[in-house]
């Protein structure tokens, strides 16, 4: 931006409206104030180097400010070091008094700007001539001091104010006129011892700050611009993945409940049909018709069991299962549906389990009921929850005739339609368990879950010897 101050960039925050409103008022008329060159507005040319703003710049300007800051602390230090250089070497009268008057003033506005920065900020931004009322007062104190003194250092805080406050532009006019300064001081001390070289350096502290400052200021926007890239990335990335995880997780509830549900209401309706065609005995049809009936119940009741659980986080929010209960209940239900005789071992204080774990662990036990049932061709099921140490066990075990599949096939099977494997692999890598699947030797095929718990497991009690023949 020039340093007469781009009326255009009061306007360029025009996105500010978009801001969250609990933003305090003070950075918002910061930013309103804040001319076209700290925005990045799009310059042609060498000035084309200025970063652009990013969307949140509450970050830069507050890093902006510290730096703005510091450098009126150095220029005030500075200033109030060499005043009394500039005093004595003023001429009595009316030049001793417009000396300290610049030196009076210079040094409060310095101090205004370090003490009171969110209120000064605004009009400096807003009205670069400022800056140029304070190179003047700068520039007679200079005058009447020689440039060896600390006010010469005092100048070389304009070009690095303008640089961050401004970009290239303003940075390029402020420093132009602090060379032009330097230059009166030149002629005005060059026959001093010294007077040459000082100014000399002083000069090339004026550029080497000025670019300074800019770059600076681009460096902040430019960090800031890739962090809101990041974090914008990073947010779909979050809501990509939360929604994979959503699809995940509703389909495995679908598979373990509402389509088995209906495969087997399907079923139901393909043998009432049979009988109703060989003209089966209506109390059959009766029987069977009923049976259609239950079955289109409880696919309606999990349908809406799936439909508030995906209203409402119950696995969250909802008591602790008694797991032992639960698996009573599905062992139970497993035999009378199905009539494979299903034994259930759990020790005599079982553990208290977050509710997420309990559901996984439950919805993995009746996915593998549901395979023995299916595929086994098994007479004996036996379902088992112990402790060992830190890890609390879950099996399923079967005297079928033994899977031939094993946790590698997991992917191929899915391809092929087959999703119960998966959905058990993906419910235990979802509580931090290991789901292990094994081929029994004689005959059978045993289902694990091991899960490391996080709250101290009851101790283990010693099996019976019924107990034992019957894990044998």
């Amino acid at each position: 931006m020039a340093a007469g101050g781009d009326r255009a960039g009061a306007a360029a925050p025009r996105e500010g409206c978009g801001e969250p409103r609990g933003r305090p008022p003070r950075t918002r008329r910061l930013r309103a104030a804040l001319p076209a060159g700290l925005l990045g507005a799009r310059a042609t040319g060498y000035f084309a180097d200025d970063a652009a703003a990013p969307g949140s710049v509450r970050l830069q300007l507050n890093a902006l400010q510290a730096l703005c800051r510091q450098a009126f602390a150095v220029r005030l230090t500075l200033v109030a070091i060499g005043a009394p250089f500039a005093t004595a070497n003023a001429a009595d009268g009316l030049s001793r008094h417009g000396v300290l008057a610049a030196a009076v003033l210079g040094v409060m506005g310095s101090y205004a700007m370090l003490r009171d920065w969110d209120r000064f900020a605004p009009r400096l931004l807003a009205h670069p001539g400022l800056m140029g009322v304070d190179l003047v007062f700068g520039a007679v104190l200079l005058l009447t001091a020689s440039p060896a003194s600390p006010l010469a250092y005092a100048a070389v805080c304009t070009p690095l104010l303008s640089g961050l406050l401004y970009g290239w532009r303003g940075s390029g006019v402020f420093t132009g006129l602090q060379l032009v300064v330097l230059l009166m001081v030149f002629r005005a001390w060059e026959h001093h011892p010294g007077g040459g070289a000082s100014t000399l350096l002083v000069a090339g502290f004026c550029v080497a700050a000025g670019i300074i400052g800019v770059t600076l200021r681009n460096l902040m926007f430019q960090f800031g611009t890739a962090g809101q890239a990041l974090a914008e990335a990073n947010s779909r990335l979050a809501v990509a993945e939360a929604v994979e995880s959503e699809r995940a997780r509703l389909a495995r509830e679908m598979h373990d409940s509402v389509a088995k549900t209906l495969h087997g209401l399907a079923l139901s309706a393909d043998a009432l049909a049979v009988a109703a065609d060989h003209g089966t005995d209506p109390r059959a049809l009766k029987e069977q018709a009923a049976v259609v009936a239950a079955a289109a119940r409880r696919a309606a009741a999990e349908s809406r069991d799936l439909l508030t659980d995906l209203r409402r986080h119950t696995e969250l929010t909802g008591p602790p299962l008694d797991l032992a209960t639960e698996l009573a209940d599905r062992v139970a239900d497993f035999t009378c549906r199905t009539g494979v005789d299903a034994a259930l071992h759990v020790p005599s204080a079982a553990p208290v389990l977050p509710p997420e774990e309990s559901h996984q662990l439950l919805a993995i036990a009746s996915e593998a009921l549901e395979n023995v049932h299916r595929h086994a061709h098994a007479n004996r099921v036996d379902v088992r929850l112990r402790t060992e140490g830190s890890t609390l066990r879950l099996s399923v075990r079967d005297d079928g005739t033994g899977t031939p599949v094993s946790l590698d096939d997991v992917r191929l099977l899915a391809k092929s339609g087959h999703f119960g494997l998966l959905g058990m692999l993906e419910r235990a890598t979802s509580i931090g368990a290991g789901l292990g699947l094994h081929r029994i030797d004689r005959g059978g095929t045993e289902i694990t879950v091991d899960l490391p718990c996080r709250v101290p497991l009851p101790a283990p009690h010693p099996l019976t010897p019924h107990e034992e023949a019957a894990h044998a």
